[in-house]
């Protein structure tokens, strides 16, 4: 996976974002294994840069718990 520099602060990322609002509860009802293996496998493909905006819901988006 191609990576990227993120601003100024030599964090890298990979250059193909996921976004995480599919996980919450905007499209029905929320899969937190289904999210838990999805995030896994994007990982596994390298990809790091993960969209897990507050605006998703505070705690409601499984995508928090994979990483605690």
């Amino acid at each position: 996976m191609k990576q990227r520099t993120l601003g100024n602060q030599e964090l890298t990322v990979s250059a193909i974002g996921w976004g995480c609002m599919g996980m919450a509860e905007f499209y029905g009802a929320r899969d937190a294994r289904e999210s838990t293996a999805t995030i896994h496998g994007a990982l596994d493909l390298g990809i790091n840069f993960l969209d897990t905006a507050g605006m998703y819901g505070y705690q409601r988006n499984p995508a928090g718990g994979v990483f605690l």
